[in-house]
C-alpha cells in the first residue's frame, strides 16, 4: 500500500513514522524551501539536504515521480518538492494525508485516492476527505472522524509543561529572519533567539529552544517563528513528539479501516 503524505513538518513526520514503522510505503511532499520550526524532526529537510533521519528512519530527496520506486525499494522514504500535490497524479497511491496543517484546505479532493485523509481544522469527512483526523490536544487527540469536521482552530497553542501561547515565538517584524540561536539550546526568559529587520525575537518563557525558521527565510510580523519547551528536556528536539505520534496512530487506523485491511475477522 502507498501512502502519499501532503507536508513533511513535525506532525506529518510523525504520521510518516508511523505508518512505516506499520509496513506500510509513505512518499511525501512539501515546499522546494520548507518552512519548518522543528526542523530536527521533519523529514522536509530531506529537500534542502538530500537525505535526512528522524530517529531510525531516513528520508530522501526525489527529485521526480520516477524516482520514488528506487527509494523506497532502498528503504526510505522518498520526499518531493511538490507543494501543489501535481504528484499525486502520477503516483497514484492508495492513500493521500494532507497533513499541510494550513487550518485551511489547499486543494486536497475526496477523489483524490480511494482514501483521502484530512489532518486537522479544514477538513470535513464526507466532504472533502474520507475521514479527519483531530489535532487538538486533549481527549480527542489522534480521534478518527468519519462524518464532519475537526475542532476549529482556536489559535490557542496546546498547554505543554504549565504553558500554551507563551511557548510560540513569532516574528518581530517583516522582513528576513535571523537565526541567533539553535534548536536544543537552553534558554531563559528574555533571550533573543533571533532577529528580523534589527528587532529582536526574545524568549517569553525558559526551557529548550525546541524549534526556530532556518536563517534566511522570509517571515512576516507575527508568523510564528520559533517554540520555547518549558520541561527543559535536550532529547526531545530530536523526537517525535507525543502528539504527532497520536496523530499518526489515528492516521494508520483511518487508512488501514477506510482501505478494507481491518475489516476481516478478528
Amino acid at each position: 500500500m502507498l501512502v502519499l503524505i501532503r507536508g513533511a513538518g513535525d506532525i506529518a513526520t510523525g504520521i510518516a513514522l508511523r505508518l512505516w514503522r506499520a509496513g506500510l510505503s509513505v512518499v511525501m511532499t512539501d515546499l522546494p524551501r520548507p518552512t519548518a520550526i522543528r526542523r530536527t524532526v521533519c523529514f522536509s529537510q530531506a529537500i534542502l539536504f538530500g537525505t535526512y533521519t528522524v530517529e531510525d528512519v531516513t528520508a530522501r530527496r526525489a527529485d521526480s515521480p520516477e524516482d520514488v520506486a528506487g527509494i523506497l525499494a532502498g528503504g526510505e522514504i522518498p520526499v518531493l518538492a511538490d507543494p501543489d500535490g501535481a504528484s499525486i497524479a502520477a503516483l497514484q497511491p492508495d492513500a493521500v494525508v494532507d497533513a499541510i496543517l494550513a487550518k485551511k484546505n489547499l486543494g486536497t479532493k475526496i477523489t483524490d485516492a480511494p482514501v483521502v485523509v484530512g489532518i486537522g481544522p479544514g477538513f470535513t469527512a464526507g466532504e472533502d476527505c474520507h475521514a479527519v483526523v483531530e489535532t487538538m490536544r486533549g481527549h480527542t487527540l489522534g480521534r478518527v472522524i468519519h462524518q464532519g469536521p475537526a475542532i476549529p482552530n482556536t489559535n490557542i497553542p496546546g498547554l505543554i509543561g504549565g504553558f500554551a501561547g507563551e511557548r510560540v515565538l513569532r516574528a518581530p517584524a517583516d522582513g528576513v529572519f535571523h537565526q541567533i540561536r539553535d534548536i536544543g539550546a537552553v534558554v531563559e526568559a528574555g533571550d533573543t533567539v533571533g532577529e528580523v529587520a534589527g528587532e529582536p525575537m526574545q524568549c517569553t518563557i525558559s526551557g529548550v529552544l525546541r524549534g526556530i525558521l532556518a536563517d534566511g527565510t522570509p517571515v512576516f510580523k507575527g508568523m510564528k517563528s520559533g517554540d520555547v519547551d518549558p520541561r527543559c528536556k535536550p532529547e526531545y528536539c530530536t523526537q517525535s513528539s507525543d502528539k504527532a505520534l497520536a496523530v499518526g496512530g489515528g492516521v494508520l487506523e483511518a487508512v488501514l479501516q477506510l482501505s478494507g485491511v481491518l475489516k476481516g475477522d478478528r
